[in-house]
């Protein structure tokens, strides 16, 4: 059974393209445009199949990567969380919350990479 990924961006463009990348490559993918909502989808285990790892964006209205991690983390710290920004200096801002951070753009064989090192190995 493939991985089954969370992805979350606000960029319904962003987030279309990275899904179809994830797809082709065989992995289940569930995209949302609202941290604030996936965020208590998580919470309340309300996907239809287990979140192996997290996609986030960075900057985001209503919650940005960092505040959605760092509520995540209270009760998913184990769950692999991969951060994309095109802002070098926003990956201090998730010191101690245990992610994976890329700098955009990330072409698709690293987006695939970085996801690959990152799933669990049975995934």
């Amino acid at each position: 059974m493939p991985a089954t990924i969370l992805l979350i961006d606000d960029n319904p463009v962003q987030a279309a393209t990275r899904q179809t990348i994830l797809k082709r490559a065989g992995y289940n993918v569930i995209a949302a445009l609202s941290p604030v909502r996936a965020l208590e989808q998580f919470r309340q285990n309300e996907y239809p199949s287990p979140i192996e790892l997290i996609i986030t964006d960075h900057i985001m209205p209503d919650m940005n990567g960092n505040e959605f991690v760092a509520k995540l983390r209270s009760f998913a710290p184990e769950v692999p969380v991969l951060v994309i920004s095109g802002l070098p200096e926003a990956e201090d801002e998730y010191e101690g919350l245990n992610i994976n951070f890329r700098l955009k753009p990330l072409l698709p064989d690293n987006l695939l990479a970085s996801v690959h090192r990152l799933l669990p190995t049975n995934a």
